[in-house]
């Protein structure tokens, strides 16, 4: 057997993650060229790929979780949401006396239902530092305490799945209430400024776009260092023989506790970077369906090789961005049809197939 060609087939693969990373980085120069220009790169194209960035990094985090460690969780849209509403909070109080009724302190939307006062769990959010701790943190603990509960009790597989969509779908119907002080159907929207740069401009395009590159680099680093570690062999192990590992007398609650948490909070940070960039966010995000479309990226691009996760993003969402143009009313189905080809003819997906043709 040949132990050179899987060392040279990661080179290849971790090869092209750095040129995509490189064309990446080139898009916003691009985009300040003449549009007449064959190099120029439009508004729209950055903007979709800025999205498509933090889609990459929820991918990475659930490929951790999934991949590796073996917990197929159907439920990393709602850390992602939360994430996105915990940046949402903070863009809501910087709006101030600049929103539509000119309030001070209490977005739009209270003072349109009639708050006196600002709940005691907004206090804070006002603060940038406050703000990106609760991105992390909130994600973190609602996975530390549901994680905490089904590890311990040994809760695995499809029943694990279900409990992590029930929870994401439980949370849904939460935030469209209005009493719980959270924007209700409507959510947030309306955002002015981040950090003292306007939103509505081309600057700031760039500079959340950079941002979210380079937090995707920064966790799929992190996500190489910890499967590279002897953490990660032991996680890789647990997902294959759980019972066996537990009999080496490791404590594989632990382990995939720490996982667990550590993806829902790069599921957190890839929120936080999507709210500003498309301006809105509302219960719909915490819809199920959005958990699912996650589990068909890192599928599609390879389970547990962490390179596949981020070519899975793409190439879904490039899909879904001209499919649901050219024909919106296929979208779903080719979803689905594709998920169902990749089981049947990719399982290691696209990233398994390009080690193939390496061989």
């Amino acid at each position: 057997m040949d132990t050179a060609q899987p060392s040279r087939a990661r080179l290849g693969l971790r090869a092209v993650m750095i040129t995509a990373v490189a064309i990446l980085a080139i898009f916003p120069l691009l985009n300040q060229l003449p549009a007449d220009n064959v190099f120029h790169v439009s508004d729209f194209l950055v903007s979709v790929s800025g999205k498509w960035i933090c889609y990459a990094i929820l991918a990475l985090s659930l490929d951790l979780a999934w991949g590796y460690a073996g917990i197929l969780s159907l439920g990393h849209g709602a850390f992602f949401a939360l994430g996105g509403y915990a940046m949402g909070m903070h863009l809501m109080r910087l709006i101030g006396p600049r929103g539509s009724y000119g309030h001070p302190v209490l977005p739009d939307f209270m003072v349109f239902l009639g708050y006196q006062e600002l709940p005691w769990y907004w206090l804070g959010f006002n603060h940038f530092s406050f703000a990106m701790l609760m991105v992390v943190a909130i994600p973190g603990l609602l996975a530390l305490v549901l994680g905490w509960l089904c590890f311990r009790s040994r809760i695995t597989g499809v029943y694990l799945s279900i409990i992590t969509q029930a929870m994401t779908y439980a949370l849904m119907l939460a935030f469209f209430r209005n009493d719980m002080g959270l924007g209700g159907n409507n959510g947030f929207t309306d955002f002015k400024e981040l950090l003292g740069m306007p939103l509505n401009t081309g600057a700031a395009r760039i500079s959340l776009f950079y941002a979210s590159l380079i937090a995707l680099v920064a966790s799929y680093l992190f996500c190489l260092w910890i499967t590279g570690t002897k953490y990660g062999r032991v996680l890789t192990a647990i997902r294959d023989a759980e019972s066996r590992v537990r009999f080496l007398g490791y404590n594989t609650t632990s382990h995939k506790l720490f996982a667990f948490v550590a993806s829902a909070m790069m599921a957190g940070i890839a929120g936080a970077l999507y709210v500003p960039q498309v301006g809105i966010i509302n219960p719909g995000e915490f819809s199920p369906g959005n958990s699912i479309e996650a589990v068909i990226w890192v599928a599609v691009g390879g389970r547990g090789t962490l390179v596949g996760a981020v070519i899975g993003a793409f190439s879904v969402n490039g899909l879904k961005t001209w499919l649901t143009s050219a024909a919106p009313d296929l979208w779903l189905f080719v979803l689905g049809g594709l998920f169902v080809a990749v089981t049947l003819f990719l399982p290691k997906g696209l990233v398994g197939l390009l080690q193939g043709r390496a061989k």
